[in-house]
């Protein structure tokens, strides 16, 4: 890095963050993420607090650039932005996601420059990152390391340490090709990481053997209903006659089924505005002996709140409320200075309330249903709560936000991390793709393309148990990360006080 001037420097760093998303859905090449995190790491080689904050933002930016390109798409095309306005909107949030990944870098400088103390203490700082990510202003966990072995022999550490815990050994991988590129093959430390990471990637393989959880119950028929209703005629009073009819159109094949999906917010309309509709599916659903899930918004007269939820209705009833809300989208920051101004801050139910956030899981032909509603699925910890208890996982999405953009394909493969993570099948029912069927092993067994209307029949089987990850969630790793920068910066501390003294 001393070769180049400044602005190069972070020309490089720029470019290393944008190849980050070519290790993800749906190019799949995990050696990107490798080589993309040693770019990084290497700028931060005796760094000032100065440095390894810039250096690291500059690297942020262009991963958040390519990798969360669909945010373009959401603010043009449905948030009704001009394209020069839209693009200046994306270029300052991905500036200000970098800023958020950049602030825990800065403990880079604080920790001891030695091979050994950069081998462990740079993976540790990644992973404090992502879970800063995962929380701070409601959370924006996309775009992990871990997940570009999602369909590697490393995905067996899943249901033991969950994503954070593929992030840390994909740190290690970029520190070991790193030290190669830099000519440390004859290292000792060298041929420890080496070690370490045959043995990581070898058990790895052997945990994937293992049977976290067992079959319970008899197997489920399912059917996903994909109406593939464009955004901008989803909430048109005009239209909404029409959706209904499609809904009840492509479900009259698959009535006798256990389970029957819509996707989020698939009925155009509160319940108390469409009481017949209501009714007939009530009558229909108990009348076949079906469960039918659907996606709505419903409204609390009494709190006069409205939520985005799941309903069950036939002979399994309840209700589940989304608790991860999607900014902007669902709810607007600081709503009394924002709510007017452009068109972007008035979205379609962009009012909704926060569910409770200990919601009792749906109930289908005695069978536990964990719900995640589009974003929620996103958060490793939230879905591992949730479904410690249950035997299935269902999320409902619309991902017509992203247009035709990375982000559906993304969104796909983190619902197959969660099944790794939590050894559960998990049904996936969409507005517009990709709707399927996930196995406890994170495999995706039936499908349906993106943008077109179909449906989907299959057979889901039931799961029972928990693996570590679903009983600890994502503390350990961020906890021993923690442990690592706390003795690294304590270490560097003594050192620098006995040469003084």
């Amino acid at each position: 890095m001393k070769r180049f001037s400044r602005l190069q420097c972070y020309a490089l760093l720029i470019a290393g963050g944008a190849i980050f998303p070519l290790g993800l859905a749906p190019f799949k090449l995990w050696p990107a993420v490798i080589v993309s995190m040693a770019i990084l790491f290497r700028s931060l080689r005796h760094p000032s607090i100065k440095q390894a904050f810039f250096n690291t933002m500059a690297y942020g930016f262009g991963l958040f650039l390519t990798g969360a390109s669909w945010l373009y798409v959401s603010i043009h095309e449905y948030g009704f932005i001009a394209a020069p306005l839209a693009v200046i909107a994306t270029v300052l949030f991905c500036l200000f996601l970098a800023a958020i990944f950049a602030v825990p870098f800065m403990l880079a400088a604080f920790i001891p420059s030695t091979p050994t103390s950069s081998m462990l203490g740079l993976p540790a700082i990644w992973v404090v990152s992502e879970w800063v990510r995962s929380w701070i202003f409601t959370g924006f966990p996309w775009l992990y390391a871990g997940y570009s072995h999602t369909e590697t022999w490393l995905n067996g550490w899943a249901p033991i340490g969950g994503v954070l815990s593929l992030s840390f050994i994909s740190a290690l991988a970029a520190m070991l090709f790193l030290w190669l590129v830099q000519g440390m093959r004859k290292k000792r430390s060298t041929f420890s990481l080496s070690t370490l990471l045959a043995l990581l990637t070898i058990s790895g393989y052997l945990l994937q053997q293992v049977e976290w959880t067992q079959d319970i119950g008899e197997p489920i028929t399912v059917a996903l209903i994909q109406p593939n209703v464009s955004q901008n005629e989803k909430w048109s009073a005009q239209k909404q006659r029409v959706i209904l009819k499609q809904l009840l159109a492509q479900t009259e094949p698959y009535w006798g089924h256990n389970l029957i999906i819509w996707p989020e917010a698939a009925v155009p309309s509160i319940p108390q505005r469409i009481p017949n509709f209501m009714k007939s599916l009530e009558r229909k659903s108990t009348a076949s002996g079906s469960t039918l899930l659907t996606g709505i918004i419903t409204f609390n007269s009494e709190q006069q709140r409205y939520y985005n939820s799941v309903l069950a209705i036939g002979d399994n009833q309840g209700e589940y409320h989304k608790t991860r809300l999607v900014p902007f989208g669902e709810y607007v920051p600081i709503e009394s200075l924002l709510r007017g101004l452009i068109k972007f801050f008035d979205l379609p139910m962009s009012s909704l309330s926060i569910g409770p956030s200990n919601q009792d899981p749906l109930s289908v032909q005695e069978q536990l249903v964990a719900t995640a509603i589009c974003y929620e699925v996103v958060y490793p910890d939230l879905v591992a709560r949730n479904s410690k208890v249950a035997s299935l996982i269902l999320t409902v999405s619309n991902d017509t936000w992203f247009g035709e953009s990375l982000g559906p394909l993304q969104h796909m493969q983190m619902v197959q991390m969660r099944a790794l993570e939590n050894a559960k099948p998990i049904i996936r029912g969409t507005n517009n793709g990709i709707s399927g069927l996930v196995d406890q092993r994170g495999k995706i067994y039936r499908r349906i393309d993106q943008n077109s209307i179909a449906e989907l029949s299959g057979i889901v089987q039931p799961r029972a148990g928990q693996t570590p990850f679903s009983k600890t969630g994502s503390w350990p790793v961020v906890f021993l990360s923690f442990l690592i920068i706390f003795f690294l910066v304590l270490n560097r501390t003594k050192t620098n006080f006995l040469k003084e003294y």
